[in-house]
């Protein structure tokens, strides 16, 4: 099937490749963006919906849980079914459910609407991976790939910018219906211009594997939610109990795909050092990636009363270096093999991440916040194009579907579970502040947590109040910051000793 799509795409020439990069980019990039561009808007969710914190944050959890379990499904049913016909699914139930929450009328229907969005994301995005190396020839797959790489990896970051600008303006529900008419125009150029592509009839879905993936992935992240919400005794032990049982489902994951006659994660893939290698890199890297991503903008609005479109706009600056550098990244990847940029991209990222830290720490936004997002940027755009190329040629040609899934799956798995667990490092940096203030004050302010409000008392010097909160909050995003350093430099390690062998793209 994936030489047959590659044959009609040359035959359409560079025209009929430049359509299928256009496809995948605007849907790849509405996917990857929804992801974020949530982070600044849930305070306006939670004000018009009135949402709990626990409602507002599975905002978040819901589609990236079912973008997560899904995307290995989905890159299975491109193999089966067709990359282009799935792909073109996706797009449309995307759509579909990007209108159902802009037009949420509370916050259970717009958690459903996020969690069928990641559902249309999951046949989306290993779609779009497969599709490029379908159509475009080794020589020049990997300057493609670093396109595709740069849209769709500065996404992530251009949402909060967006989503905060779009939440000043006074509409979240912007945030959700502004995806219509991209994926109505990526829906056409698809129909339209990129050339259909025929299914491997020998290739199986594999629901009872999928079942067994989204119920571990959904037990797993709700116990790691709520033990991060730091409520104690019985709740926290229920909840560490929730975290182990998902986590024992996915062992049952494993096992199953192992037996099943129709994997749709095929454990014979990671056979390969290199395909086994680089996913771990994606694992500890993206993990870091949405830690930092997700609960940077709070802790700014919180801490240094930063206004939501300035807190998304100090991402820009790792915007700007993405964009620039993730082509060449790709470029380079072909010239000198993936190595060399799996090693230094992550471990430069790493290094940004522990700065954030003392940046957020001093709060200015010019002398301290956009050094640390420049260097964050430049790690970046050297690591996710080789990235990309690395997992496309580890895989063979018939399973680059599904490849593209369990790549995408693992790193879509590493920000749900960041997002989820990070909360106990935020719990461990606030409550360390906390330990040696007044009891009352410690109460409150503990009352408020990370991405609360503080409460109105009367009686209570609100100025020292605030003062406190600011602290714990840094010292909350510290260790968040920390933890994200430390996992993006083992990714550099990592990529070291695993792509050895890759020599050139």
């Amino acid at each position: 099937m994936i030489e047959a799509g590659r044959n009609q795409g040359e035959a359409g020439g560079a025209g009929a490749r430049a359509s299928v990069l256009v496809a995948t980019i605007l849907a790849s990039g509405m996917a990857f963006m929804d992801g974020s561009i949530i982070t600044v808007g849930l305070p306006a969710i939670r004000a018009n919906l009135g949402a709990s914190f626990g409602e507002a944050q599975w905002t978040s959890n819901a589609y990236t849980l079912t973008l997560a379990a899904f995307t290995l499904l989905g890159g299975a049913a491109g193999d089966a079914y067709g990359l282009r016909r799935v792909f073109m699914l996706g797009i449309a139930l995307f759509g579909l459910a990007s209108a159902a929450c802009g037009f949420a009328w509370s916050p259970e229907s717009l958690i459903l609407a996020r969690a069928i969005q990641g559902v249309g994301g999951a046949l989306m995005v290993p779609g779009s991976l497969a599709l490029i190396s379908a159509h475009y020839p080794p020589e020049i797959r990997g300057r493609a790939i670093g396109t595709w790489a740069a849209a769709s990896s500065i996404a992530p970051a251009i949402g909060p910018i967006l989503g905060g600008a779009l939440v000043d303006l006074g509409s979240w529900r912007a945030l959700f219906l502004m995806n219509v008419p991209i994926a109505v125009v990526a829906w056409l150029v698809c129909r339209y211009q990129v050339p259909a592509d025929r299914r491997v009839a020998a290739i199986r879905m594999d629901w009872i594997g999928g079942a067994f993936a989204v119920v571990g992935l959904g037990v797993l992240t709700y116990g790691l939610t709520e033990m991060g919400a730091g409520a104690g005794g019985i709740h926290v032990e229920l909840a560490a109990g929730l975290a182990l049982a998902g986590a024992a489902v996915l062992v049952v994951f494993i096992l199953w795909e192992a037996l099943a006659p129709a994997p749709m994660m095929p454990l014979g893939l990671f056979a390969s050092r290199m395909f086994s290698g680089v996913n771990v890199l994606t694992l500890l890297l993206y993990f870091a990636l949405a830690g930092a991503l997700f609960f940077l903008p709070t802790a700014l609005i919180q801490a240094h009363r930063y206004p939501a479109a300035l807190a998304g706009s100090v991402f820009l600056p790792f915007v700007i270096v993405m964009a620039l550098l993730s082509r060449f990244g790709g470029g380079l990847s072909d010239r000198l093999g993936v190595r060399p940029c799996l090693t230094v991209g992550p471990i430069l990222t790493g290094i940004s991440f522990l700065l954030l830290a003392p940046a957020v720490s001093d709060g200015r936004f010019w002398p301290a916040l956009v050094p640390v997002m420049l260097l964050m940027g430049l790690g970046m755009g050297i690591t996710v194009a080789p990235l990309s190329t690395a997992v496309m040629n580890a895989a063979p040609e018939a399973r680059r579907g599904a490849a593209s899934g369990i790549n995408n799956a693992v790193a879509r798995v590493a920000g749900l579970i960041a997002v989820a667990s990070l909360g106990i490092a935020v719990s461990h940096g606030f409550d360390g502040v906390l330990a040696a203030a007044d009891g009352n004050a410690a109460r409150l302010v503990r009352q408020a947590g990370f991405g609360g409000a503080l409460p109105a008392t009367d009686g209570v010097d609100m100025a020292a109040l605030r003062s406190l909160w600011e602290q714990a909050t840094i010292a909350g995003f510290s260790a968040i910051a920390m933890v994200c350093g430390v996992f993006a430099l083992a990714g550099g390690v990592v990529g070291w000793i695993f792509t050895g062998e890759a020599g050139k793209g």
